[in-house]
């Protein structure tokens, strides 16, 4: 009798462990956690005299669901193709783990709640919030397989946490919240760039269009989207907001993407394609980062 308890209850607990599991797969966790490590950066960097730690933890939690709500939807409009690829044919609504209905509420409350938590700064970041999750959803997500302009499409939402991290303390649009999310909608296009190239046939197997193939134009338009990064990355110092030092820092990072980008362009290797996306990983954050200890 015991160990038929022992087993029942087990089971109630894998049970209970794969929904969580699902529903940190649903909302794609740590691509939402960086997401939100953006807006969060971006605040502190607008930020001027004592940080509300407050505040900090209404953006993270608001960033954090509409983020995931997005997510999920992307999974439900999705879920067919996701089927054909191997590194998305496990996620939860693809495999019938979790139905649409599921899914779908998830998102909705999700969505719901994120708006609410970010309208609490201002309409300006309700706002931006909410583009950001109706853009991804219905516009970057359908045109993925439909055209290559996906890129330059999905990159908005994709840069806009930055723009809401800022206004969320600014109040309205600024040079700063402008110079960011410029900073990072052209960061993307290196990023995704390397991504499409390295999971190029999955990405046609399953019917995208949204990957530029695996030719050497890649690399070249890597590396000049990179170098646009070294003007857009002094924005914050002509605005008297941030130091010579992390000016000249910053400027070397976008060379550093830039000679990656033409790497690339130069191999045309799965291991320079490779080096590209890893270096895209850190160039974001580093930039971040040292504009927030830099400024003035």
């Amino acid at each position: 009798m015991a160990s038929k308890v022992k087993s029942i209850s087990s089971n109630k607990g894998s049970i209970v462990l794969q929904k969580v599991n699902d529903y940190l797969e649903l909302v794609k966790i740590r691509l939402s956690l960086t997401v939100v490590f953006s807006a969060i950066l971006a605040f502190l960097i607008a930020c001027t005299g004592d940080i509300n730690w407050f505040d900090v933890g209404i953006l993270a939690f608001g960033g954090l669901l509409i983020t995931g709500s997005a997510n999920a939807l992307n999974q439900v409009l999705e879920k067919e193709y996701d089927l054909l690829m191997k590194r998305t044919q496990n996620r939860p609504v693809a495999t019938g783990r979790m139905s649409v209905s599921e899914a779908v509420m998830a998102a909705g409350l999700m969505g719901l709640t994120g708006i609410i938590f970010l309208a609490s700064f201002n309409p300006w970041t309700a706002l931006f919030g909410m583009m950001a999750l109706l853009s991804y959803a219905f516009l970057y997500t359908p045109m993925k397989r439909v055209s290559t302009a996906a890129i330059a499409i999905g990159a908005f939402p994709g840069a806009l946490p930055v723009l809401i991290g800022c206004v969320a303390f600014q109040g309205e649009l600024t040079t700063l919240a402008l110079g960011l999310f410029a900073l990072q909608f052209l960061w993307q296009f290196p990023h995704f760039a390397a991504i499409g190239w390295l999971g190029y046939e999955d990405y046609k197997k399953a019917g995208y269009q949204f990957v530029s193939g695996q030719d050497k134009r890649v690399g070249l338009q890597s590396m000049i989207y990179a170098l646009f990064l070294i003007p857009v990355g002094l924005i914050p110092y002509y605005s008297g907001l941030t130091g010579i030092g992390s000016s000249m820092v910053v400027t070397i990072l976008a060379i550093v993407y830039a000679w990656f980008g033409l790497n690339l362009y130069r191999k045309n290797t799965r291991k320079s394609a490779l080096q590209l996306m890893f270096s895209s990983f850190f160039y974001l954050p580093l930039t971040l980062i040292i504009l927030f200890f830099d400024k003035i």
